[in-house]
């Protein structure tokens, strides 16, 4: 198993979100200045407003384009997952050596919200087929969406890259 995958696997991403697959493309997303790594904490206010996500070229940069899709695998609560996958964001079109701000949005970010219990938030990159993602349409719902499903429907390669964050339920402060 790749070393990269360990977290993927342990944190039961690959299996509820994605099968198992080889990482081929580096991506980094960044919530201000914290950077996304696989099972750190951020909280439902700090990742209120859309991440920085980059995709880094290898040397020679390709044409590659990209689909990001984003997704809560434990909605509404991770021990009755009865909306799984929760849907948060999809981007198509994304150029190899960019970021997702010069793709085409096809769905609106929606910033986590969990209501109970520790949540996972999992960004996954696929590579299209060229410029396949144009006449997609957005999923009718973002309650029981699937990413292996969205995949395939869509003729997108395995994914490339994926990265996961937990988070739960801020407590209110309250005013007196």
């Amino acid at each position: 198993m790749a070393r990269s995958m360990e977290p993927l696997v342990v944190g039961r991403v690959v299996g509820d979100v994605v099968d198992m697959f080889t990482p081929a493309t580096e991506m980094t997303v960044h919530y201000g200045t914290k950077q996304v790594a696989n099972g750190c904490e951020i909280k439902p206010s700090a990742s209120a407003d859309k991440p920085s996500v980059q995709i880094h070229a290898p040397a020679p940069a390709s044409s590659n384009l990209y689909t990001l899709v984003m997704v809560d695998p434990d909605a509404p609560s991770p021990s009755e997952p009865r909306y799984r996958e929760w849907l948060h964001w999809i981007v198509v079109d994304i150029p190899e050596g960019s970021d997702a701000t010069k793709g085409k949005e096809l769905v609106a970010y929606m910033g986590p919200q969990p209501p109970t219990g520790i949540h996972r938030y999992v960004f996954v990159l696929f590579n299209q087929k060229g410029k396949v993602m144009a006449g997609c349409r957005p999923p009718d719902a973002r309650s029981n969406f699937s990413t292996r499903r969205f995949a395939a429907d869509n003729g997108l390669q395995p994914p490339v890259a994926a990265v996961y964050f937990n988070s739960q339920k801020e407590v209110a402060v309250r005013k007196r």
